[in-house]
């Protein structure tokens, strides 16, 4: 039967069936990333952020696809991560607009929909780059508007839809050299594809969307002693082991064998406080977790997400710190200055520096809009500062600086050495336009480098990379291999001296040593005599190794 209008239920429906099909494929999403680094998160971002944008869906009861529409758009930002879920949540944001007084859609408001949708995210991102999921949008959004003008039924629709992404897409490694070079296709703009196939699964009715929500006041009273009780005995924040309260509510399917004790046995693996209670239709997990996406994805396997909750514990544990240990300091704060930063070392170092407040994050979990909104929006500061410190952060920060009135000035720091910089041009006799004129030319006087290991074999850069070996990393580019980290790291440091190089600084990791970061001192200091240089326990995961040289 011809489907003929995009009603409340059915809108519903897709939003369902697309995060649903984009939570199966995390796992390859995030394999398409160009390097072959541990770090690979565009899926895990992508999924993290439409599973925010359900979730407002499914706690409404409206019957607007207008109202629906624009709660998805506001969860899509909130819990936009990476640069992936910033330009979704801006395509749906465009979306919302031009639809929002609806009650139903037709075809060619849902294409023209789309249309408005990537027009929205083109003009969000200040250079816009082809190859990327931008391109995706484009083409599936032109398809919709060519089959809405000669056809009316949605299904039609919606398959060009989906064959205009997967065109686009295809087209991803000729617009951009580097993902034709490692022999990949975008990532954000294949997880935009899985998305648009949930829409089309949902249309055609593919899909159940057959719901059921038991009473919430057991298992939350619960899931409240437990989090509170767990969040506030810590001594201090980096006591914390699990760092997300992580839950989950899954419609179980019932062609999948379930059985909760087997469940709670894999689950408890990967945190603590683990709380998880089900019937014959339901499973609902609280847990703490330093890996939401592997609750998730394990929670996948057994039905349907329909509602998900991820709480940085960490950043909730600094505020009640502050809040009860530091009130009267912090009303003194003219400048709200905001770092990112993942290991114990680096985030007292940031604190040292001048940062108020860290956000406990970085690669493989990116913090939310809403991470950066909860500080923004509570300071008493006059104005903010936010160093990203991660290219995948900077727009998840810039999103959160255009929710607020407060003046806030986001540093394009991309890398930890980049902020660290940053910090040491801060001044606090300066205004907020003058701090941020410093900061910005602070860092481009370091050079960043990353030590990692390949977890695939590839070739990039004229490099021919194997998997294990070490990869040294100067500034987002792949320079030289080693087949252990030391002389990957000396190697590196090789790269990055230039004549008028003055200083050194050396990062250790949790899966480093000092010893070893001594052994690199030194093998550096002696070719090198004129150089200062210092060692720091940065304990960050991913890079055993960071590096900075000014």
């Amino acid at each position: 039967m011809s489907k003929q209008l995009i009603d409340a239920e059915m809108f519903r429906n897709m939003i369902k069936m697309g995060s649903h099909r984009l939570n199966k494929n995390v796992d390859f999403i995030n394999s398409l990333n160009v390097f072959p680094v541990p770090d690979g998160d565009t899926g895990t971002n992508m999924n993290l952020t439409f599973q925010s944008g359900a979730k407002f869906v499914n706690e409404s009861d409206s019957m607007s696809v207008g109202d629906l529409a624009v709660l998805f758009s506001k969860g899509l930002l909130m819990g936009a991560r990476g640069n992936s879920g910033v330009i979704s949540s801006q395509i749906f944001r465009g979306f919302q607009k031009s639809i929002s007084k609806k009650e139903t859609l037709d075809a060619k408001q849902f294409a023209a929909a789309l249309q408005q949708g990537v027009e929205s995210a083109y003009k969000a991102v200040m250079k816009p780059v082809e190859g990327t999921i931008l391109t995706v949008a484009k083409y599936a959004a032109h398809a919709a508007l060519e089959k809405s003008s000669q056809s009316d039924d949605l299904a039609e629709v919606m398959e060009e839809v989906v064959k205009g992404a997967k065109e686009g897409l295809k087209l991803t490694p000729e617009l951009l050299p580097i993902l034709k070079e490692v022999g990949v296709v975008d990532s954000g703009g294949q997880g935009l594809v899985f998305l648009y196939e949930g829409f089309l699964n949902a249309i055609k009715g593919e899909g159940s969307d057959d719901t059921y929500t038991p009473s919430d006041e057991q298992m939350n009273e619960m899931v409240n002693a437990a989090h509170h009780q767990s969040v506030q005995s810590q001594l201090a924040t980096n006591d914390i082991e699990y760092g997300y309260c992580t839950e989950m509510m899954i419609t179980l399917n019932q062609e999948k064998d379930f059985d909760l004790n087997t469940f709670r046995s894999y689950l408890d693996q990967l945190g603590n406080s683990l709380l998880a209670v089900s019937d014959d239709e339901v499973a609902k997990v609280h847990i703490h977790t330093e890996s939401p996406e592997k609750v998730f994805r394990y929670g996948a396997q057994f039905g349907q997400l329909e509602k998900i909750k991820i709480d940085n514990m960490r950043l909730q544990h600094e505020t009640i710190i502050e809040d009860d240990e530091n009130s009267a300091k912090n009303d003194k704060i003219t400048t709200e200055i905001i770092a990112v930063a993942q290991g114990k070392g680096l985030i007292e170092l940031m604190r040292s520096l001048g940062a108020t407040r860290v956000i406990t994050g970085g690669q493989t979990m990116n913090p939310s809009t809403e991470d950066f909104l909860k500080i923004l929006k509570r300071t008493k500061a006059k104005n903010a500062i936010i160093l990203p410190n991660n290219g995948n952060v900077l727009m998840t920060a810039q999103a959160a600086a255009n929710a607020v009135s407060l003046p806030v000035e986001v540093i394009s720091t991309k890398s930890i050495q980049q902020g660290i910089s940053a910090l040491f041009a801060y001044g606090e006799e300066n205004s907020l336009a003058e701090n941020a004129e410093m900061m910005r030319e602070g860092i481009t006087m370091v050079k960043s480098g990353e030590v990692t290991n390949a977890v695939r074999d590839t070739k990039i850069n004229g490099l021919a990379i194997k998997k294990g070996d070490f990869m040294g990393i100067v500034d987002g580019e792949i320079v030289t291999t080693a087949e252990n980290r030391i002389q990957a790291a000396i190697k590196l440091i090789d790269q990055m001296l230039e004549e008028d190089s003055e200083i050194v600084s050396i990062f250790y990791g949790i899966d480093a040593a000092k010893r070893e970061a001594v052994k690199i001192e030194s093998e550096i200091q002696n070719k090198y005599p004129d150089l200062e240089l210092e060692i720091h326990a940065g304990d960050q995961a991913v890079y055993p190794y960071l590096i900075s040289v000014e």
